[in-house]
């Protein structure tokens, strides 16, 4: 296991490093690493890492989510409003509706194969936007009309709403019927999630005030609350929930608002844990691309995930309606709402898994859109944030 590590790290901060030099997103290179180092190239990770794979990868989410949270400012995306709620869903939708449109016509899946697969690929990476949007912030571009404040808002939540339309498209296509509470957890998970995150952050920010204590002891106590909250949010069977990933961001910006320095010093210390933690990300969700079904997919597979990118950008225009926003900082939010990589590599495979006939295909699908639109997605945004956005 140790053998595996050190390869990843390296290697991945080699190749990173090489695709920087090339004026590429660094994460293509990790990317790369883990698909040459994984089990159908090199086979030269560890077969228990590659176990707790899916572990490992929410570690690395729940550490840029928490140094989001300790950035994010709450007047910030308070000013934001309407748009970044519409960001949270609308954009999903008008993919999926794509989807559904496309993927009959171009694969020859049936309708409800074609919503299992839309909602597979329909969701954002946070992990390569959030670190995106913090650095925007960090040097001030689009800070003052809150565009990263607007994409990061929007990217938190679009993963709780597409991986439950997930989970309804497959009970439909296994036989089940569609359950209405799933749809009414939605909203409610993401209100229990901030309402939760604000309760700790408000107290962990009186505790840091009474008790002294180094600010590396302060990062152990939030990752452990954080995993905390994970696990148990996994173990809730209830038919209403909260997310938990929303209730971390939140209680970063909660413990910001009762204790600002404190906040700043932290978010430097996650920031160095990020370091390491990106490059485990990326390389693991490398690992996980099986090259096979890439060569497997035609030409159809890739204009169907350019045009359902297309349906995807569309809606986050029309999130942007009515707004203050340029045509420039338009046309960035919908470029910067492109990459994907952790959801769909932590439920592309479950079709599959599940046994329903359109498991390849949909897997096919769900390994192309991550190595189209991860590097994509990243290399718009690094390419083209100084032109269309405003310092």
């Amino acid at each position: 296991m140790l053998l595996s590590i050190a390869f990843m790290l390296l290697v991945g901060m080699l190749f990173g490093w090489v695709c920087s030099k090339l004026k590429l997103p660094s994460l293509l290179g990790m990317i790369a690493t883990g698909i040459l180092l994984g089990p159908c190239v090199w086979n030269l990770i560890d077969s228990s890492i590659l176990a707790i794979s899916a572990d490992l990868r929410r570690i690395a989410l729940i550490i840029i989510l928490t140094r989001a949270g300790l950035t994010l400012d709450l007047k910030d995306l308070k000013k934001v409003g309407r748009p970044a709620v519409l960001m949270c869903f609308v954009p999903a939708v008008f993919e999926i509706t794509g989807m559904v449109l496309l993927a009959p016509q171009l694969l020859g899946v049936s309708v409800l194969e074609a919503a299992v697969m839309g909602a597979v690929v329909g969701a954002v990476s946070p992990a390569i936007i959030v670190p995106k949007m913090i650095k925007l912030m960090e040097e001030g571009y689009g800070k003052a009309r809150g565009i990263p404040q607007l994409i990061l808002a929007g990217a938190s939540v679009d993963d709780v709403f597409v991986i439950v339309l997930f989970t309804a498209f497959t009970g439909l296509v296994q036989g089940n019927d569609i359950s209405v509470m799933s749809f009414v957890n939605i909203p409610v998970s993401i209100c229990l999630g901030i309402a939760l995150g604000v309760l700790l952050g408000i107290v962990l920010g009186k505790y840091f005030k009474k008790i002294h204590m180094r600010d590396t002891v302060k990062v152990i106590i939030i990752l452990s609350i954080s995993f905390i909250l994970v696990t148990v949010e996994d173990s809730l069977s209830i038919p209403i929930t909260f997310s938990a990933l929303i209730a971390i961001m939140f209680m970063g910006i909660a413990l910001q608002k009762k204790r600002e320095i404190v906040a700043r010093r932290l978010s430097l210390k996650f920031n160095k844990l990020w370091v390491g933690a990106e490059i485990l990300l990326f390389v693991l969700v490398g690992a996980t691309v099986d090259i096979h079904y890439v060569t497997k997919a035609g030409i159809q597979a890739v204009l169907l995930i350019m045009g359902v990118l297309c349906f995807r950008m569309v809606g986050v225009l029309l999130c942007l309606l009515h707004t203050t926003l340029s045509g420039k900082e338009r046309l960035f939010c919908m470029l910067a709402y492109t990459p994907k990589a952790t959801v769909q590599a932590a439920i592309g495979g479950v079709p599959l898994a599940m046994g329903l006939s359109c498991g390849n295909i949909v897997l096919t699908v769900a390994v192309l859109a991550i190595l189209i639109t991860a590097p994509l997605g990243a290399f718009l945004i690094d390419a083209t944030y100084k032109r269309l956005l405003i310092r």
